[in-house]
């Protein structure tokens, strides 16, 4: 019989908050919001997949079962903390944005939906707090992905998720070469971000034939001139007149649920600018990362 150890501390409570919460996020939702769409199915994902990862995460140490883990624990808390505060802050403006904007007040489903949110906000901060908690000080032996550069990379990786649902929904990529410069930008960093993190929590960066910290520095270099490419080519090709862009939000828009084909365009233009940011960051601290293990 493994032996259960519980070791009070603010990283248990927080862990534990965020379990709470983001149960009663889509319990609720689940019981009687009266949500039959694609966009609560995803908001019902990201609580109902952060609430059995942190579960996950609990069982493991409460077990001392980390050693027998196929990942490395040193890695995997913090990146899934990190992914799940990014997954219940979409939730947390999503949500109220598409079922509770317009909705007539009153009624039974309304209020389910009130408590969703404010759960799934209180899920957020929790997760945040965990990650805040977990992340490397400076001077501390710690894996990768509780340094800042491994947060980045969560960060760009899941920006570049919600890009890929704005520009597929419309297609909106397909009117120019340039556009579809744009998308192999989003695809090639977000593919090779995805990568950097198996490795590091697989623990398996000695396997490379190169210097990781080597090829860090690089990816991010070419990673931060791509995307300039695209925060400029984007807005250019989607909003200038003389290349067949549409310089004003059309009238409809207002009257719709969530965002319409024209907001989504803004969206991945200040999207791709905050992943150029990020990589721009990415790139000073994986120039200066003075942590000894990886």
């Amino acid at each position: 019989m493994p032996l259960v150890v519980v070791r009070s501390s603010p990283l248990l409570w927080v862990r534990l908050a965020a379990l709470i919460f983001s149960c009663v996020a889509f319990s609720v939702a689940v019981h009687g919001a009266g949500l039959h769409s694609r966009t609560a199915d995803w908001c019902i994902f990201c609580w109902s997949f952060s609430f059995a990862g942190t579960l996950l995460v609990l069982l493991v140490e409460l077990f001392g079962l980390q050693t027998r883990a196929p990942v490395s624990w040193k890695n995997f808390p913090i990146t899934f903390a990190c992914y799940a505060s990014l997954l219940c802050l979409s939730a947390s403006v999503i949500f109220p944005l598409y079922f509770l904007k317009g909705y007539p007040r009153g009624r039974r489903e309304y209020d389910f939906r009130v408590v969703s949110t404010v759960f799934s906000c209180l899920a957020t901060v929790a997760y945040v707090s965990e990650v805040s908690i977990s992340k490397a000080r400076p001077g501390e032996v710690s894996g990768y992905m509780a340094t800042a550069p491994g947060l980045l990379k969560v960060c760009e990786t899941f920006v570049a998720c919600i890009i890929f649902v704005f520009i597929s929904e419309p297609i909106s990529y397909d009117q120019h070469p340039a556009l579809q410069w744009c998308l192999a930008v989003y695809c090639i960093c977000f593919i090779l971000s995805a990568a950097i993190i198996v490795l590091c929590v697989g623990e398996c960066t000695g396997c490379l034939p190169f210097p990781f910290a080597r090829f860090l520095s690089a990816y991010a270099l070419l990673a931060v001139l791509m995307y300039l490419s695209a925060t400029i080519i984007w807005p250019i090709f989607k909003f200038d007149k003389n290349h067949g862009g549409t310089t004003y939000r059309p009238a409809q828009c207002g009257s719709q649920p969530g965002f319409c084909a024209f907001d989504k365009l803004v969206a991945v233009a200040v999207l791709t600018a905050l992943n150029f940011i990020l990589y721009l960051a990415d790139l000073i601290y994986s120039a200066r990362l003075v942590f000894v293990t990886v």
